[in-house]
């Protein structure tokens, strides 16, 4: 199988989710694409999967992540399996009754509402401050969550 994963950082921390999930996917024999959203994206989209990240910022995902995700539902990702993953400080999931959203809860509501089929729950990965670094267990959280998420295509 072929996976994209394509994310949004501002500060490397989300670049570094996404290299785990892009490596964990090859680990697993499969083929991973890694792509910037700053970057154009390949042509054709022909992914059996996706991973879209990007950081939290003032509860939202950023411009660029949201029209991969856009991009995604127009070309016909329809049934394939698209997962929204982010980083957030600390305490944010905890917050839900104050903040309300994430990066990856605003995209995985957007490729819902464009007809994607969203994975839940999504992929958080925690940074011990604003500007990073990530938390101790990030990397190893967003590997592990890969390998569960491959092992459900499979199935």
């Amino acid at each position: 199988m072929k996976g994209l994963v394509a994310y949004d950082s501002v500060y490397g921390n989300t670049k570094q989710v996404a290299e785990a999930i892009a490596e964990e996917i090859k680990a697993n024999g499969h083929e991973a694409v890694l792509v910037s959203v700053k970057e154009k994206l390949p042509e054709p989209l022909d992914f059996d999967f996706a991973f879209v990240g990007s950081p939290t910022r003032i509860a939202n995902a950023s411009r660029a992540s949201k029209r991969v995700v856009k991009r995604l539902a127009k070309s016909g990702f329809g049934t394939k399996p698209v997962v929204a993953f982010d980083t957030i400080l600390p305490g944010v999931l905890e917050k839900t009754d104050r903040w309300g959203r994430t990066a990856a809860k605003v995209m995985s509501d957007l490729g819902k509402a464009k007809g994607l089929n969203m994975r839940d729950p999504s992929l958080h990965a925690t940074v011990k401050d604003m500007k990073g670094p990530l938390a101790d267990d990030a990397v190893a959280s967003a590997r592990a969550y890969t390998k569960e998420f491959l092992a459900t295509l499979s199935k």
